[in-house]
């Protein structure tokens, strides 16, 4: 299966697109190597701790002085010295990824630098994403995110999971194999030496062996986030039961969406039917709103 060149919808189009949760089948390939399935050995669940810390280690080496906030000229990762090492972590692409582009983004006095591609939904920056950052930026203190434990679902290119990071928060950071290589990428180079806590990357696709990779007695988070998950796509109840599995009592979800179809209102329905939902932000121009959920326990 090919992946799609068209971006998340928008407007009002009834086409059916593919969501991220169909590429999880891809081959992938080594760089200069053959293609193989799945996920790079050094982003598996159980040996990507290691992997990151191995990799920081060889980034702090590289990095002296590169951390640059807003204003200031520069972007995370100006060092010569420090692309070699980030791209080294990068090791497994889709084999139909053609071309990156850098975007450059500011949030909480910092310079972030997303490395996307318009040929996969996650590894683009969307709406959604762009505005639960804002929100985050302007509320960490009220959120109490300084230590906070995170879990972002379909963290993409990562950029919400950065500004969680430099607001404080210990963040893990998920998403399907296939993007999971520029998601490290673009966490390592903008958080390094800028937060308290290195986030981590794993694996997680909706519904599937989530009480084995994520048992509730060891996988606590006082947030989870989530930013337009919800677009024309047939796993939507999967999500809405991703959702619910990792909300524990005092669990609170964000969820920011732009909403696009009937489909989207009709998924928030059935949040709501689970989960006391509170709207707490809304975006005329950019048709996104901002969700507080609550799992209800009755």
């Amino acid at each position: 299966m090919a992946l799609s060149t068209n971006p998340k919808p928008s407007g009002n189009s009834s086409t059916a697109f593919c969501p991220r949760s169909q590429y999880s089948g891809l081959s992938f390939r080594i760089k200069d190597g053959p293609p193989v399935q799945g996920m790079d050995v050094c982003l598996s669940s159980a040996q990507q701790p290691a992997c990151l810390g191995e990799a920081a280690g060889r980034l702090e080496a590289a990095e002296e002085g590169t951390v640059q906030d807003c204003g200031t000229g520069g972007s995370p990762g100006d060092s010569k010295e420090m692309e070699p090492c980030l791209h080294n972590l990068q090791k497994f692409v889709p084999t139909d990824y053609a071309s990156y582009t850098q975007e450059h983004y500011c949030f909480a006095g910092k310079k972030i630098v997303i490395q996307e591609s318009i040929e996969s939904y996650g590894a683009v920056v969307w709406p959604g994403a762009t505005a639960l950052c804002q929100y985050l930026e302007e509320h960490a203190q009220e959120l109490n995110l300084q230590d906070a434990k995170i879990l972002e679902i379909g963290a993409g290119p990562g950029l919400v999971s950065i500004v969680a990071s430099i607001l404080g928060a210990q963040v893990t950071a998920t998403d399907l194999p296939d993007v999971l290589g520029n998601l490290q990428y673009n966490l390592l180079k903008n958080t390094l030496k800028r937060t308290a806590h290195l986030p981590e990357v794993r694996e997680l696709v909706w519904g599937e062996d989530l009480e084995h990779n994520f048992p509730k007695c060891t996988s606590y988070y006082d947030y989870i986030l989530a930013s337009d998950v919800v677009y024309h796509h047939y796993f939507l109840d999967k999500l809405l039961s991703t959702m619910v599995y990792l909300s524990q009592p005092g669990t609170v979800l964000l969820w920011a969406n732009k909403f696009r179809f009937s489909t989207d209102y009709e998924f928030l329905d059935k949040f709501k039917q689970v989960f006391e939902a509170t709207l707490l932000a809304e975006y005329p121009e950019s048709s996104v709103k901002i969700f507080k959920g609550i799992l209800k326990w009755d």
